[in-house]
């Protein structure tokens, strides 16, 4: 990789275009970046590398936006480089927010990226041919090119100082995650993840087989119970051993020890079986005996009570008798007591009847009754024909009370009319003042808010000029300090640049040896070399008070620009302000804020006023309507209410004759005629009772006679022996079932079995029966031991069956695992008998180190002048910590090994840029062997003294001779005067700018 130019716009601190000319920087092959902290000097490598990969270095997002930048002025990079034999030019933007090309406000740049390629035609003239537009392709291209991702590139290009002295110093852990970066090791780390998690899951699989064996177990356990053991011990989970063949030995002797008993079980169940049979035989001749004995007697008792009856059986004979001679008289019986009922019920209904009737009716008889209905009749007809009228009558009160109403209303309406009129000229008079009193205050306010937005703009400038002029003498102050320090820094500067040259002779009699020739005269004697006054200033104190003399006049520089932008802001402040106190103006500001206030105020109620002066033009219209309806409707009304008055006078005269007592000639007429019909009811009731009193007379005397030519000496009599047809039969089947019932107990008794058992001893069946329930017990007790063994030796030997397939499957998976588990351990460095705790990929990241180590020591070899050499140490690290990637230096003057952190801060610096160059070599090797012709080294240069200082820019010298071009980045003054090519960065108010210095320049 060479880069020829690189051109920035708005970046970082850079807030124009600047254009960096690598070609004119690298003519040397060692060029040097130098500037104030913070000028940018890093911000130009980080240029570089979002120019190669769209993105600065780091981890971290920097800003890339320049704050010192116009709006209007995009955030550019564009790197002209040569990659592989290509020159590419790659510009990029970033995304960024811009103002919009027509309208206000912000707009989003989206990011962009343009590739280019150098090509020359056949005529040998070159131009540059678009490539890429996208982001992905030329990141693809690029990376691809370089070969080497953005963390290796920004490890080998830009070689950090700092970074490489905490390598240098750092423990195992930390140089793993920078080697892994740089050598992408992560695939050996997923290596070593992913035998640990096969290890795990191999494991995972074993122990869940050692569980389905110690749950095969656990049954076998609970199926074989405390009655059945083995001649050997269980398997158990503390013994994984014991899971495997010795579990198959185990299950097998519970087996057979099953079996056996099983046997001995049906044995005894057989015997049980028979017994119980023994038992069942006697006890159901027991049940049949007492069968019999329990018919006898039960026959007897129920034969003993039936003859206990017969008395009543005779008692029901005579009276079935009675009842069938009574049911010859049934007709007339039923006759007689009809007629009697019906002459009862007659006889209760007419005195009800007459309990209606008025006083002057009570005494009536039929014929009488009949001629009272009649005439009440006729007087009804003549009331029902005045009913009508008495309707109307209703029906002009109705509407006098409506009409009266309505003339009510309408008077109302009239009255309301009237009187909002007569008040409607005053409130139009108050409303149009207030519209006119707004207006004038809405002029007002406009007045008001233009000399307020004058004033406010007055008062801002005010601010800001009072602001300036309190900075103006801060910074007055500041200048004077600092013109003070700038001349007594350039006087001290003077001073000791005299003193040195006056003494220059002593300082060059100390390097003089005796046989070299002086570099002055060149005599190889020395025989009176000048000899150092005391105090005699040296180099080093002469640039340290340059660098003071040149800081000094910066701060001075950098507080005169300070100082004529806040007068030139000031006078523009104080054209705008004027020279009114500002506190005056802040005090008119108020005042005027309170008349607008007040202004908007009242004039806010003029919307309100035009909406009322509608409103109060449409009520108006409304009211005027409502006087003019009122005043007619009233005028109609009136002349009806007056006609309809005189008709209802006449109706009411003539309707009074008629009603007499009751309120309404409708309810007069209901009173007649209800009168009429219990007049009516009561004449029927007298006609009924007469006829029912006539035949309640015959029946009677016909109902006697024939009852006494049936034998009943009375009427009652006969009625008292007569039944109804279910009585009747009722006696006729209790007889019957009486005399049926003794035949058939009579018959059991003459049974000859059944007067043989009764003459037997009575049966004990609760001792037989409990004899057999014993017998039966003991054979359920057998049986279900001899079923509870069968099942047991068929479970057992299920369960037998099914541990040796869990067995089988167990077997292999505990060897996948003892292989996986060992595999994982030696991959992560805790295999049994491993000499060195390291893991896969430290051990791949150590033989890295070893080839960084042999690369950096051919530099450190030259830089430390043969003393010092690192070498790469394996040792096992303390507390039994990982190990392999150790690193230790050994001294040659002492001939011992010992620790990076015992190096001081030069010895450090030149071992850290050793490992550094180390590792751009192996990384650089390592992505492809494309070579890198730029390098950049930042700082550190500060800790070497300057012989020291010399054997690192040899070394410089000699990457420069294999045409490599060595960028530097440093603050120390002597390179600026060794290295002729120089790159400035300065630091600025309005943001940082670069100078390109060299030689001829100078």
């Amino acid at each position: 990789m060479r880069l020829h130019t690189l051109r920035l716009q708005a970046f970082g601190p850079f807030a124009g275009t600047h254009i960096v000319d690598f070609d004119s920087l690298s003519t040397d092959g060692l060029f040097l970046l130098h500037g104030d902290t913070g000028a940018g000097k890093s911000t130009i490598f980080a240029a570089i590398c979002f120019a190669l990969y769209g993105k600065p270095p780091g981890d971290r997002d920097l800003l890339l936006r320049s704050h010192h930048a116009r709006g209007d002025l995009l955030t550019e990079v564009t790197l002209e480089v040569t990659l592989a034999g290509r020159r590419l030019r790659i510009h990029r933007i970033p995304q960024q927010t811009r103002p919009k090309r027509s309208g206000q406000g912000d707009t989003l740049q989206k990011a962009e990226t343009r590739l280019s390629t150098w090509a020359v035609d056949a005529q040998g003239q070159g131009s540059w041919d678009p490539s890429s537009k996208s982001h992905q392709e030329a990141a693809a291209e690029i990376e691809t090119l370089l070969g080497m991702n953005r963390v290796q590139f920004c490890q080998v290009v830009l070689l950090p100082q700092n970074e490489f002295t905490k390598f240098l110093h750092a423990d195992a852990h930390h140089r793993r995650e920078l080697l892994g970066k740089l050598f992408h090791t992560s695939r050996f780390s997923f290596i070593e993840r992913w035998l640990h998690d096969h290890s795990r899951s191999t494991e995972k699989n074993r122990d869940a087989a050692r569980g389905d064996v110690l749950r095969l177990v656990e049954r076998i356990h609970q199926a074989a119970g405390p009655d059945v053991t083995s001649r050997y011990d269980a398997p158990t989970p503390d013994d994984p051993e014991t899971l495997t063949g010795p579990a198959r030995t185990w299950a097998q002797d519970l087996i057979q020890a099953s079996q056996t008993g099983h046997l001995q079980a049906e044995a005894a169940a057989k015997t049980a079986k028979e017994h119980l049979g023994k038992h069942q035989t006697l006890e159901a001749a027991a049940r049949s005996l007492l069968s019999q004995q329990t018919a006898h007697n039960t026959a007897q008792q129920q034969l003993d009570q039936l003859q206990e009856q017969a008395q009543h059986q005779d008692t029901l004979q005579k009276r079935r008798e009675q009842a069938r001679r009574a049911q010859n008289l049934a007709p007339l019986l039923h006759a007689a007591a009809t007629a009697k009922d019906d002459h009862t019920r007659a006889e209760a209904a007419e005195r009800t009847a007459r309990k209606h009737l008025l006083p002057e009716h009570t005494s009536l008889d039929t014929i009488q009754l009949e001629a009272a209905e009649q005439h009440m009749r006729a007087e009804v007809a003549v009331l029902t024909a005045l009913l009508p009228e008495e309707d109307t009558v209703r029906q002009l009160n109705a509407d006098l009370e409506r009409i009266d109403a309505e003339r009510q209303d309408f008077d109302a309406q009239q009255s309301t009319a009237q009187d909002w009129l007569e008040l409607e000229t005053t409130l139009r008079s108050s409303l149009e003042g207030r519209r006119e009193a707004a207006r004038q205050a809405e002029e007002e306010g406009h007045r008001h808010q233009n000399s307020l937005d004058n004033l406010s703009s007055r008062v801002k400038a005010a601010e800001r000029r009072d602001a300036h002029l309190a900075q103006i003498a801060e910074v007055a102050q500041h200048l004077a300090t600092a013109e003070v320090a700038t001349r007594q820094a350039g006087q001290t500067y003077l001073d000791i640049r005299r003193r040195r040259t006056e003494g220059m002779a002593a300082e060059l009699a100390v390097g003089l040896t005796d046989g070299i020739p002086c570099p002055v005269c060149g005599s190889p004697t020395h025989p009176a070399p000048a000899a150092p006054q005391e105090g005699q200033p040296t180099r080093e104190d002469e640039q340290a008070a340059e660098a003071g003399h040149e800081q000094a006049k910066t701060a001075q520089d950098a507080i005169t620009t300070a100082l004529q932008q806040l007068r030139e802001q000031a006078a523009t402040a104080t054209g705008e302000a004027g020279d009114t106190p500002l506190a005056d103006l802040k005090t008119q500001h108020r005042a005027l804020t309170t008349q607008l206030a007040d202004a908007l105020q009242r004039a806010a109620d003029q919307r309100a006023v035009e909406d009322e002066l509608l409103a109060l033009d449409r009520e108006h219209t409304a009211m005027t309507q409502q006087h003019s309806t009122a005043t007619a409707g009233l005028s109609a009304r009136n002349a009806s209410y007056d006609t309809l008055t005189e008709r209802l006078t006449e109706l009411d005269t003539k309707l009074a004759a008629a009603r007499g007592t009751a309120p309404t000639v409708a309810a007069r007429a209901d009173d007649l005629a209800r009168t009429a019909d219990h007049l009516k009811e009561a004449a029927e009731a007298s006609r009924i009772l007469a006829a029912t009193s006539h035949t309640h007379q015959e029946r009677t005397s016909e109902a006697t006679h024939a009852a006494q030519d049936q034998g009943f000496d009375t009427l009652r009599l006969a009625q008292q022996a007569l039944l109804d047809d279910e009585d009747l039969h009722a006696t006729e089947e209790e007889i019957t079932q009486w005399r049926e019932a003794r035949a058939a107990h009579t018959a059991v008794l003459d049974n000859p079995e059944l007067q043989k058992a009764a003459a037997q001893p009575p049966v004990d069946l609760d001792a037989v029966t409990a004899a057999r329930a014993a017998a039966a017990d003991d054979y359920t007790q057998a049986a279900a031991v001899a079923s509870a063994s069968h099942q047991r030796s068929q479970d057992l030997t299920s369960l037998a069956t099914s541990l040796d397939a869990t067995i089988q499957r167990l077997e292999p998976l505990e060897q996948a695992h003892r292989t996986a588990r060992h595999l994982a351990d030696l991959a992560t460095g805790n295999a049994h008998g491993t000499r060195v705790r390291m893991q896969l990929e430290a051990y791949v990241l150590a033989a890295r180190l070893e080839e960084v180590v042999t690369a950096a020591n051919t530099r450190l070899h030259v830089m430390s002048d043969g003393r010092y050499t690192l070498a790469h140490s394996d040792e096992q690290a303390a507390r039994g910590a990982r190990s392999g990637l150790g690193l230790e230096i050994t001294d040659s003057w002492t001939g011992r090994p010992r620790k990076t952190d015992t190096l001081s801060g030069g010895e450090s610096f030149f071992a850290s840029l050793s490992l550094a160059l180390g590792l751009a070599d192996v990384v650089t090797h390592e992505a492809g062997g494309r070579a890198l012709d730029t390098l950049f080294i930042d700082e550190g240069f500060g800790t070497l003294d300057e012989d020291t200082l010399h054997k690192v820019l040899d070394v410089l010298d000699s990457l420069r001779a294999h045409d490599r071009t060595v960028g530097l980045i440093s603050h120390v003054p002597e390179l600026r005067r060794r290295i002729t090519h120089r790159l400035h960065v300065r630091k600025e108010p309005s943001g940082s700018t670069l100078d390109l210095i060299t030689a001829a320049a100078e």
